[in-house]
């Protein structure tokens, strides 16, 4: 069963648009005019989501004058990429071993 932590992280990763932020800032840091450029989204709508994506951890801010750049944590993609290869290696066993639940 996945841990809490990694379904509110997967469920704040389902948004598409914030997932397409991210994937931005796989590539390369951004302000928030980058990536009202490049998502189409309104400002307003951006900076909701970028203050999610915060407050999950996903990225983090650094100020440069009157803009703020986002970057992001690739440590916590990481993480969560290696909850999910225990649980198709656990899956894989269960197939290989057949294992499963006898109906009473």
């Amino acid at each position: 069963m996945l841990m809490s932590v990694d379904a509110d992280l997967m469920r704040v990763l389902a948004d598409p648009l914030r997932f397409r932020i991210v994937t931005l800032l796989a590539e390369e840091t951004l302000c928030s005019t980058h990536l009202i450029e490049e998502t189409g989204a309104r400002q307003t709508n951006l900076s909701n989501h970028l203050k999610v994506l915060r407050e999950a951890g996903v990225v983090e801010t650094e100020p440069c004058g009157r803009f703020t750049y986002y970057r992001l944590k690739p440590e916590i993609l990481s993480s969560l990429a290696g909850r999910f290869a225990e649980l198709a290696a656990t899956a894989r066993a269960t197939v290989e071993n057949d294992v499963k639940r006898s109906c009473p």
